[in-house]
């Protein structure tokens, strides 16, 4: 009778079946893992640059909001100016002024054609 030596058994077509069986489950778990860990990194990128673009959004929100406020400081400083020009151009502030050239010209400060022509640039003349 013939024996076989005694070692490693190779096991048949079942055995071969079993190690294949064994070694394409391996492989499908590990492909898994390899396939959700680069999910996460896409979705994490994902997430990163949806941050970039709310943050440069908001950024551009208030470089339009400062320079609206700009814009609408720059209309009240011209209304201000409007509105006082007018008050200059006439009332007490030129009477009190009027009344200080002519006692400047009283005193003898200021000569008969000083007066004239400081009087006439009060006046717009």
């Amino acid at each position: 009778m013939y024996r076989r030596p005694m070692g490693r058994r190779r096991g048949g077509l079942v055995g071969t079946m079993a190690r294949t069986a064994v070694v394409a489950g391996t492989a499908t778990a590990v492909a898994g893992g390899v396939n959700r860990r680069q999910q996460a990194r896409q979705d994490a990128h994902m997430q990163e640059a949806a941050a970039d673009d709310a943050a440069f959004q908001s950024q551009e929100q208030i470089a339009q909001m400062q320079a609206q406020m700009a814009a609408m400081q720059a209309q009240q400083a011209q209304a201000a100016m409007a509105a006082a020009a007018p008050a200059a151009g006439g009332g007490t502030d030129m009477m009190a002024q009027l009344q200080q050239l002519t006692q400047m010209k009283e005193m003898g400060a200021l000569t008969e054609a000083e007066f004239q022509a400081a009087k006439a640039r009060l006046l717009g003349m």
